[in-house]
């Protein structure tokens, strides 16, 4: 099994910035895909970010310019820095990440989600 831990979230004031970072462990072979997710109250789970093992990303366009996504493959964590936060960043992000336990098997895994609050 893959597990996966989130840290970092918390309460910031408008304008501010947080680091969430994403921790995989168990038995892995390579982590194809490492993003970001989250979801606000009452709205749907919406892809943030996202990077491969090659190291490109992708990117919301709400997010483009704020909000960076990097990762450790020695350490098989993923980042996000989230600068220039707004009340619309409150949500609570999910790390969600696409691991090769082995050569050939691969599954989908999710973390425990953080909480953002972003206050005005």
């Amino acid at each position: 099994q893959v597990q996966l831990v989130e840290s970092g979230g918390g309460l910031v004031q408008a304008g501010g910035s947080l680091r969430l970072s994403c921790t995989a462990s168990g038995t892995i072979f390579i982590i194809k895909y490492m993003c970001w997710y989250r979801q606000a109250p009452g709205k749907q789970r919406e892809l943030v970010a996202g990077i491969r093992s090659g190291g490109s990303t992708n990117y919301a366009d709400s997010v483009k310019g704020r909000f960076t996504i990097s990762r450790d493959n020695a350490l098989n964590t993923v980042y996000l820095q989230m600068n220039s936060l707004q009340p619309e960043d409150t949500a609570v992000y999910y790390c969600n990440a696409y691991v090769l336990r082995t050569r050939d098997y691969g599954d989908n895994y999710w973390g425990q989600g953080t909480p953002v609050t972003v206050s005005s």
